[in-house]
């Protein structure tokens, strides 16, 4: 047998081989490779639905503390940013006076919900006018 002749026979045989090997096992079928892709698509599918619940929440619960403090006297809301991230409220921005800004991180730990509060409000400093 001539070289390239024999190069070929020898390639053929490998190609027989390596298909009886694929023989052996039994082909996939459409549910085997469907059901992996599914419970992947349930997986991330319950992981958003989770996510978009927690953000819901979060929502709620600011629009609990905002309404809390629009409905107090002497708290300018306006003035006040309200966030919640899992259930942990930050209060930010600027009150008239110490005693406003312990009744607003009050009324926000009191909501229903909240877990904590992070105070981040400035007692505003009153001007002093001198005229001479």
């Amino acid at each position: 047998m001539q070289p390239h002749v024999r190069g070929a026979a020898l390639a053929g045989l490998a190609l027989i081989a390596a298909g009886c090997d694929r023989a052996a096992r039994a082909p996939e079928t459409v549910t085997q490779k469907i059901d992996p892709a599914a419970e992947t698509a349930v997986a991330t599918t319950k992981a958003g639905a989770s996510k978009a619940a927690h953000a819901a929440e979060d929502a709620t619960l600011t629009t609990k503390v905002k309404a809390a403090l629009f409905a107090e006297p002497g708290i300018k809301t306006r003035e006040i940013a309200v966030d919640t991230r899992d259930a942990v409220v930050t209060l930010q921005g600027n009150v008239e006076s110490d005693t406003l800004r312990q009744r607003a991180v009050r009324l926000a730990g009191e909501t229903n919900g909240v877990n904590q509060v992070i105070d981040k409000l400035v007692v505003k400093s009153r001007r002093v006018v001198v005229q001479s």
